[in-house]
């Protein structure tokens, strides 16, 4: 699994998609995204990084920078958001984050 990880609006799915010379359909086909969401409403986020590295490609928005929320919920949803990214790093073959387009390899080989 190529797990993609980085800020919202930051190029994420489109250096996917040249990396890997797919069109935005196979790209529909191939992976998912916004992965974060799953996170606040999951039961057990390891059964659900264990379903979601099953697809091809993963894709996910850091929620984690910035100032820390007052609300318990959505300290909830950043916290249970980055334990689900922990632990799709932890099962991906590839990691990689983008930001500005760029992208940084974390783990495993280049895409390109």
């Amino acid at each position: 699994m190529i797990f993609v990880t980085g800020p919202l609006f930051a190029g994420k799915r489109a250096y996917v998609c040249r990396a890997l010379g797919l069109s935005g359909e196979e790209l529909a086909r191939r992976a998912v995204w916004d992965v974060q969401d799953l996170a606040v409403r999951a039961p057990d986020l390891s059964v659900l990084a264990a379903e979601l590295a099953e697809r091809e490609i993963v894709i996910a928005t850091e929620v984690g920078g910035g100032v820390v929320p007052v609300d318990p919920e959505e300290r909830a949803f950043r916290e249970a958001a980055g334990r689900l990214a922990c632990l799709l790093a932890e099962r991906a073959e590839t990691v990689v984050r983008v930001c500005c387009g760029l992208p940084q390899v974390l783990k495993g080989e280049p895409l390109c």
